[in-house]
């Protein structure tokens, strides 16, 4: 096995994770000062959101120069020193590719909009405005609004899948496609463990621009169903493998919206383009198409049970999973998997228990192993998340309240992963001397690492049990999976079993007391249990248990 399927990895938001100048937000000098936080938690890759030069409009997801730092994160030289100590520890820096997209900011799109005759004129998605003005298709951004902008330099429309200052790369061109592997390869000599590949799945555009049919009441449709898998991608993702990742001890991970397990096996393995691949059918169960807020599907534990299953078998054969339930532009699970009345500790523990068991590699989310909540600011002005306001005034649009369209980023807001690092309970968490950039979250007295590591029964220490059991128990590792109970509404259960042994893992996601027929569990042996007692056969609410067949 890779080293980089042996391990836990730990998604880090550089910008809240530890601010060392007093300036509000965090800096690379800070994640150096907390690796021993980090090795403590049993971490082997680090993989940290965008810290290039950027102008910040998307926190960092609109770059403006691949191989330069931004000055709000620190130098190349702090970079190198964090790679540096970072290996002493058996920890490898991962890093972010923003390949769909740049900053408008960034020099190569500078030179491409001055004229339709430059070198690099065609390095974007470049297109003429309909006979009556308007803009080429009736695409909508993922941030919401028109996904093209005028430019009066051009007197041409730009395509963003995101916001207006992130326009779209065009893979098409060779040039582009040099200069990104130039850029990637960069980082793998500087000594990146490895890298995480953002909106990969929108790289590739269809052959023809033409208008679809509105989705919503704005006359709209968003552009992820116009040019997400654009067939022939794959064909510029084997072309990345080939030129970057192949020949190096690194892994590939991508961000793959929209991706269906039944398509994993074109994706990643030995013969696909990727080691892993992010794929959002888990975390994404009230949006059965485009991620609106305002429009969310119910769904049930059962759902969330057939998207684990299908992945970890389309998996199962060919490939490796990257497990995770939080991310930087997710909301946190406690509060996005049960209902508000759960108690938030059983929650996230039996979700912690669940990813840390299931098979594939563990991608753990800063915060995550706190226990962090999401946060309810009272009005649309308290948030910094671009995407969080364009949601909000599409919910108008659609004519909900001002009310309803805050409860919608209340419960799917990108902010609420991203408040910073509480580490203490002094002003600021201890994150910083200075206005942090977001509100710290008002429950930082009781949640953060000072309290969590001497209390043994907190969040923190059920994820550092956790990690230790990882690494005593080889089954979590290398053994197979196997569902069972597969038809129960409110337990997720399943054996990880290789030569050496066979673990049971029973997880009761629901706030009921649950009875089964213990003939499939046929382990004894409790080896973790976030309940103080286990009865052969139920299980309390948010109950979960590890059980092996001997000691």
């Amino acid at each position: 096995m890779k080293w980089w399927q042996k391990t836990i990895a730990y998604e880090l938001y550089p910008k809240s994770f530890l601010d060392t100048e007093g300036q509000g937000t965090g800096t690379i000098r800070g994640i150096t000062q907390k690796l021993d936080y980090l090795e403590s938690l049993g971490i082997g890759a680090v993989w940290l959101t965008p810290v290039c030069r950027s102008p910040m409009v998307d926190n960092g997801y609109d770059i403006a120069d691949y191989t330069d730092i931004d000055p709000s994160y620190g130098t190349m030289e702090d970079m190198k020193e964090l790679i540096a100590k970072a290996k002493e520890k058996n920890i490898r820096i991962v890093m972010d590719l923003v390949f769909n997209h740049t900053s408008d900011q960034n020099p190569w799109f500078l030179e491409s909009k001055m004229s339709k005759n430059n070198p690099k004129s065609s390095w974007y998605i470049w297109r003429d405005a309909k006979e009556d003005g308007s803009a080429p298709t009736n695409w909508r951004s993922i941030f919401g609004g028109s996904a093209w902008t005028w430019c009066e330099e051009r007197q041409q429309y730009y395509l963003h899948t995101f916001a207006s200052q992130q326009p779209d790369l065009n893979w098409a061109d060779e040039d582009v496609r040099k200069a990104l592997y130039q850029a990637a390869n960069f980082w793998v000599d500087l000594g990146a463990g490895g890298f995480r590949i953002d909106a990969i799945t929108y790289i590739r555009k269809p052959d023809e621009f033409k208008d679809g049919v509105p989705d919503a009441d704005d006359g709209m449709i968003s552009v992820h169903d116009m040019t997400a898998n654009t067939p022939g991608i794959l064909e510029y993702l084997y072309e990345f493998k080939r030129e970057v990742s192949e020949g190096h001890d690194i892994f590939t991970v991508a961000e793959a919206n929209g991706v269906s397990a039944d398509e994993l096996k074109y994706w990643v393995g030995e013969h696909g383009a990727f080691d892993m691949l992010f794929e959002f059918s888990h975390v994404n169960l009230e949006f059965k198409g485009v991620e609106t807020w305002c429009r969310p599907d119910p769904w049930t534990i059962s759902d969330l049970k057939r998207a684990l299953r299908n992945s970890q078998n389309a998996t199962k054969a060919n490939g490796w999973y990257p497990a995770f339930f939080e991310n930087h532009d997710k909301p946190r699970c406690i509060d996005h998997y049960f209902p508000e009345c759960s108690d938030p500790s059983s929650a996230a523990k039996a979700m912690g228990t669940l990813l840390m068991t299931l098979r594939g590699t563990p991608f753990l989310y800063q915060g995550q192993e706190l226990g962090y909540r999401n946060v309810a600011w009272p009005s649309i002005d308290c948030y910094n998340d671009i995407s969080s306001i364009g949601q909000y005034q599409f919910a108008l649009s659609e004519g909900l309240t001002e009310e309803e369209a805050m409860k919608c980023v209340h419960t799917f807001s990108r902010d609420s992963a991203r408040t910073p690092m509480q580490w203490d309970d002094t002003e600021n968490a201890g994150f910083s001397s200075g206005t942090p950039w977001l509100p710290i979250h008002d429950d930082y007295k009781e949640v953060n690492v000072e309290k969590e590591s001497r209390d043994p029964d907190s969040v923190l220490s059920w994820y550092r049990t956790l990690a230790e059991i990882r690494q005593e128990h080889s089954a979590l590792i290398s053994g197979d999976w196997t569902e069972f109970m597969k038809d129960d509404p409110d337990i997720i259960a399943y054996k990880r079993k290789n030569d050496e042994e066979e673990l049971y893992i029973l997880i009761n996601l629901s706030e009921k007391q649950r009875t089964f027929s213990t003939e499939s569990v046929t382990a004894e042996h409790v080896i973790l249990n976030n309940k103080d007692t286990y009865e052969k056969g139920s299980l309390s609410p948010l109950q979960c248990v590890i059980l092996a067949e001997k000691l």
